[in-house]
């Protein structure tokens, strides 16, 4: 059941023109893994940050020489309904789990373990859908590490309590933040922050007049100020909120548009529901823009052209939507959760923890547009120095080396924050 999915080459070389020291400290680094066989598996192949990581990530690891693949699970809509419960439930959402979510779970990660074919090295399983293959095929001799990219801080105990003997059958655990750690861990931890890929078509250069025209091919003109939010159509990113704080910031500036950005995937049934409560709460304010499943290029586009980026995020595992935009030196107001605050420790914006703060922080950068600038070019600097690919990939060789040499740590508990 497990399925492959196919991604593009990365040539090293372009990297190198922009971060030389780096790429030459990577492949010093990987030469000790040349040939290892190594497998990432997640839950779709599309929407979210996992899938966004991985698509740079698996070709990037193979130019390095590293026989890098990628297979997502596969499912029922009922399977996929149950672990997106999971998934909020770890982040601390209410959940009361019932005999026939556990049945449902085992049932389907029973079909997936079964399938799972092909020799490796590492096997890098990610986020709570896929966690209990590795108990489910103790046959395969690999050393196995399980990624949580969400905020385990404060997970729902009835749910925790059903997965933890699973992730503790892995040989090491990888969380975004340290504080994410959750009770009951016996194994090995490690702290790894995710990145951006300054070269894929999110975040590339644009001319200025691509930058325009993928805009306004959307409907949205940039004759009037343009704030926006990319994320997931999800709760716990507050796209809801997002549009009373753009109310009141149209009290104040009336001609102000607002787009709501959003992406639907495979392991997320609750998208659409989301998308028609945003539909209703929108009926009838043409400045509000609405749009699901935008192409990367157009994200690009919408990051750079606004005036101000928001992420909401009442729970967030990181975030990697903060970074993609002061990458392109948009400044951001934020919601004070997750992995958002060490991306904006060297600037970049503001961090929030209202609707009413959300409004007040995006009319400062709207009218002062100096500041904001600043804003943006400092958060873009520490971007560069923190959360790009490189030293992503850097932390994750450092990992595996460490699982075949018996490292006691690979030290990056720190990775990702201020240099």
């Amino acid at each position: 059941m497990p399925q492959p999915v196919n991604t593009g080459e990365i040539p090293l070389e372009m990297y190198e023109r922009i971060l030389p020291e780096e790429i030459a400290k990577l492949r010093q680094l990987a030469g000790d893994l040349k040939g290892a066989r190594v497998l990432h598996i997640n839950s779709t192949p599309y929407g979210g940050g996992v899938s966004e990581l991985l698509r740079s990530q698996v070709p990037f690891e193979r130019a390095l020489g590293i026989d890098a693949n990628w297979q997502v699970i596969s499912g029922e809509p009922s399977f996929f309904r149950v672990t997106k419960a999971f998934h909020n439930a770890l982040q601390g959402g209410a959940h009361s789990l019932t005999r026939a979510d556990q049945e449902i779970y085992l049932a389907y990660s029973s079909l997936n373990a079964k399938d799972l074919k092909g020799d490796y090295d590492f096997i890098i399983v990610h986020d709570p859908q896929p966690a209990a293959i590795r108990s489910l095929r103790p046959d395969i001799n690999a050393h196995w590490i399980w990624r949580c990219h969400v905020d385990t801080s404060n997970p729902n105990p009835e749910v925790w309590d059903f997965l933890v003997d699973y992730v503790n059958a892995y040989d090491a655990a990888v969380f975004t933040l340290r504080e994410f750690k959750p009770y009951g861990i016996k194994i090995r931890v490690e702290t790894i922050t995710p990145a951006i890929d300054p070269l894929s078509p999110k975040n590339m250069e644009l001319p200025d007049e691509m930058i325009s025209h993928l805009v306004n091919w959307t409907g949205v003109s940039d004759d009037s100020p343009l704030i926006c939010q990319v994320s997931r159509f999800d709760v716990w990113k507050d796209p809801l909120g997002v549009i009373e704080a753009y109310r009141l910031v149209k009290q104040e500036i009336p001609n102000v548009n607002l787009a709501l950005v959003g992406s639907m995937a495979l392991d997320d049934p609750e998208g659409w529901d989301m998308y028609e409560k945003l539909l209703e709460a929108s009926r009838k304010d043409e400045q509000i823009h609405i749009y699901t499943n935008v192409g990367d290029l157009q994200v690009n586009a919408f990051q750079r052209l606004s005036d101000v980026v928001i992420q909401k995020s009442i729970r967030e595992g990181f975030g990697l939507v903060v970074s993609e935009t002061l990458w392109k030196g948009t400044p951001v107001v934020a919601g004070k959760a997750g992995g958002i605050p060490i991306q904006m420790a060297g600037g970049g914006g503001f961090l929030v923890e209202s609707i009413e703060e959300t409004a007040k922080r995006v009319l400062e950068l709207l009218s002062n547009p100096v500041m904001a600038a600043e804003e943006g070019k400092r958060g873009k600097e520490h971007v560069r120095k923190n959360f790009l690919i490189t030293r992503l990939i850097k932390d994750e060789l450092m990992l595996l080396e460490s699982l075949v040499y018996k490292f006691s740590s690979i030290s990056v508990e720190d990775s990702g924050k201020s240099a």
